[in-house]
């Protein structure tokens, strides 16, 4: 059964695509139609060089593609386009405004651009995504997929290629694995239950699906229980006589691997590496939002405040989607901010996404704070995040370190039965149809919840330290 968020994205990924051709105009439609009629009707569009094809259906032997548009070039050869409901960038920084390719999208790309060629009307290894905000973003699919190495969005479409044909054909057995992608995949509480069942190394966190084949195909260890009796010394010898064996699994990377591994069989008390000193002040801030991606709007900010006369929850939410309402919501939070004393409070978040978000804002409204009031917020020594502390300097037993595992393993335990931040959304766009205050009371709720859970984890981790005494 589809995750009810992931509905919503395929809603939303329909209305834009929507929205987008119908302010383009101007296309030859093969949208309906058999399979065979509509790869015909394709073919003989491009040989009459229509300028633009809407749901045009490309395929040869063995692949099929339906790029949502295919533009003709002044040299009549096509190009894929596809309309997309988010960013055509990721990993945007602060004065980076071109951001990174999508290696999802462009191996997406890859297929158009391949089958264009093995039907003969492209010779270019490029596509366009027409994003969220309506930016047409180039793809040049044979550049570098980052500056660490030479592999291309080209060469990862043919390695994935190879490896969906080997399954397809029965030659590899794709293994279910645990992996935060995995979150919104239907299949996702299956394949969990069979690691679990078989002890399957991805239960060790950060030890990924293709870092598991390897240790599977080269040592033949294939469960965390066998992976707490690794011999280290004799692997490193190994790998100095044979540098292709156990390549990019350092010995640092397995100590750490068979330390969980340890920790997880042994069901073993959290451990804390180094020193760890929290502020000590009057005021903490544990702090949480909730945005909406599909819409690249965020609706609430929220802040569980810890003070000399108690515990308090306040948000700050945008109850309809409009610039106006985004900004007076951070605003509001910001002049909330400026009502504690200086230096005297301490604010904690879990991993990066708030301080990206807020970047963003920054760009969207600059009246609201200035670019060195917000990079002074997040450089202060008092704003922490504690996702670096939980990853760097702490092992826990569990295969996540998300502040649910974690927050769930201290105790805590969320109002709602099923918390999500993808359910927030997806009750955001309720509340936006109906204006229920019930829904917006569940929305509030869950987020004083994971405001709560992150004092949970800020407190666990102080045991930790104290327990070290």
């Amino acid at each position: 059964e589809p995750n009810p968020f992931v509905q919503l994205l395929w809603e939303k990924g329909t209305q834009h695509e929507k929205r987008v051709i119908e302010k383009i105009g101007g296309f030859e439609d093969l949208s309906i139609g058999s399979q065979e009629d509509r790869f015909n009707n394709t073919i003989d569009a491009m040989k009459a060089e229509v300028p633009l094809i809407y749901q045009g259906l490309l395929m040869n032997d063995i692949l099929l593609g339906v790029p949502d548009l295919l533009r003709i070039n002044p040299d009549k050869s096509y190009s894929p386009i596809d309309i997309k409901s988010g960013a055509g960038v990721e990993g945007m920084e602060y004065g980076d405004e071109e951001g990174k390719l999508k290696e999802h999208y462009a191996v997406q790309l890859c297929l158009y651009a391949d089958l264009l060629i093995s039907l003969g009307f492209s010779d270019k290894k490029v596509g366009f995504i027409i994003d969220i905000h309506g930016n047409e973003i180039t793809y040049q699919l044979t550049t570098p997929i980052n500056s660490k190495n030479s592999k291309t969005f080209w060469d990862s479409y043919e390695e994935i290629i190879k490896i969906v044909s080997s399954i397809i054909q029965g030659k590899l057995k794709n293994k279910p694995a645990l992996s935060g992608v995995c979150k919104l995949c239907g299949w996702v509480s299956s394949c969990k239950k069979w690691c679990e069942e078989q002890d399957d190394l991805t239960r060790i966190f950060y030890l990924g699906r293709a870092q598991r084949d390897k240790i599977n195909d080269e040592l033949e260890i294939g469960k965390v229980k066998s992976f707490c009796d690794l011999d280290i010394p004799e692997i490193l010898e190994r790998k100095k006589k044979d540098k292709a064996f156990l390549k990019g699994l350092a010995e640092k990377t397995l100590v750490k691997y068979r330390e969980r591994a340890k920790l997880i069989s042994e069901n073993g008390p959290p451990v804390l590496y180094g020193e760890i000193s929290f502020p000590k002040v009057p005021f903490e801030l544990f702090f949480d939002i909730e945005d909406d991606p599909t819409q690249d709007f965020v609706y609430m900010h929220g802040v569980y405040e810890r003070g000399p006369s108690g515990e308090k929850y306040f948000d700050f939410t945008a109850t309809e989607v409009s610039p106006e309402a985004e900004k007076a919501a951070w605003k509001a939070f910001w002049d909330y901010i400026k009502t504690l004393p200086r230096g005297e409070f301490a604010t904690y978040y879990y991993s990066h996404h708030e301080k990206t978000v807020y970047k963003r804002l920054l760009r969207c409204y600059p009246d609201v704070i200035s670019d060195s009031d917000l990079e002074d917020f997040f450089n202060d020594p008092n704003t922490i995040d504690l996702y670096k502390i939980v990853q760097g300097q702490t092992d826990w037993p569990l295969s996540s370190y998300s502040i649910k595992e974690i927050a769930t393993y201290l105790g805590f335990s969320w109002r709602d039965e099923t918390p999500s931040g993808a359910l927030s959304i997806q009750w955001f766009n309720e509340y936006l149809k109906n204006k229920d205050p019930s829904v917006l009371k569940r929305i509030r709720e869950y987020n004083e919840d994971d405001c709560k859970a992150t004092k949970v984890v800020k407190d666990g981790i102080q045991r930790l330290a104290d327990g070290r005494k």
